[in-house]
């Protein structure tokens, strides 16, 4: 690889890629999950293919590679979401993933998964069908049945390429499920009336609207909403994440279920530091 220096752009082929995923501790068999930024690398050699075939090859034939294939971004009509056509919106890398040969994607209008690998089939089947969960996006983006769960239940490596943990989708799965837990704890009586009181998939359109009509009427969603980039930040503050760079781009790694633990018991342990002040009176009359 062409060394780093100012006013240089370095080369990266997927031999530099697969050696940067493997140097945080990536080995072949293991599944992992990644947000990307093709241009944060330099220049790339092959382009977007290159970085996945890097990711394939680090995790050999027996692993997987995953990539969030996000469609709905508040302004489409879900009805004409096509898991074989609708396109990707995070990246030019996720976009060339789900239209590769060998790519499996999970049926999700909001969140979608596309897989390559020994167990993408697995990861991205049944998508929503059951196990759902309270979700801003629609209660079957991560329910108990979605590659979300898998991920968290397989501990998978979960890493950002050239991106900060502003970009961890894994972060709305720790959200759902700090809600799914919340109503739990409730008592019985008030678990309906609490679920109704959370903002759901037709008051994110409405924000959507008026965020775009210039009218300067706000719509408020009730929803568990942290700092993201800050939570990475704690997050190793705490020693779980692993560092490294692929060209002129950082690389993080932290296993799914170590994250997504720390973050929910991180929001529970301390609610007023954490979560969006709106919040709180539902929190409250939630759990005590």
């Amino acid at each position: 690889m062409q060394p780093v220096t100012e006013g240089t752009v370095p080369e990266v082929t997927v031999d530099d890629v697969a050696a940067g995923v493997r140097a945080i501790g990536v080995q072949p068999g293991d599944t992992i999950m990644f947000h990307s930024s093709l241009k944060s690398m330099g220049y790339v050699i092959g382009g977007p293919n290159a970085v996945i075939d890097g990711f394939l090859q680090a995790v050999g034939p027996e692993g997987t590679v995953a990539v969030p294939t996000l469609w709905w971004n508040g302004t489409q009509d879900l009805s004409q979401w096509d898991c074989a056509t609708s396109p990707s919106y995070p990246g030019l890398i996720t976009e060339t993933f789900r239209q590769r040969p060998d790519s499996l994607r999970s049926n999700n209008p909001t969140h979608s998964v596309s897989a390559i690998g020994k167990r993408a089939a697995e990861l991205t089947a049944h998508h929503g069908e059951w196990g759902l969960r309270p979700c801003l996006y629609g209660d079957t983006a991560f329910a108990a049945a979605s590659p979300w769960e898998h991920l968290y239940q397989w501990n998978a490596h979960y890493a950002f390429l050239g991106v900060d943990f502003t970009y961890n989708t894994m972060g709305h799965y720790a959200q759902a499920v700090l809600l799914e837990w919340a109503l739990q704890q409730a008592h019985p009586d008030k678990r309906e009336a609490l679920d109704a009181q959370l903002s759901r998939q037709d008051t994110v359109v409405a924000y959507y609207r008026e965020s775009r009509s210039g009218s300067g009427r706000t719509v408020e969603l009730l929803w568990p909403a942290f700092p993201f980039k800050e939570m990475g930040e704690h997050l190793a503050g705490l020693g779980l994440v692993r560092c490294g760079t692929i060209g002129a781009a950082a690389l993080r790694g932290i296993r799914a279920r170590t994250m997504v633990d720390t973050i929910v018991e991180t929001l529970k342990s301390d609610p007023e530091r954490w979560l969006d002040p709106r919040f709180l009176d539902w929190w409250r009359e939630a759990v005590g």
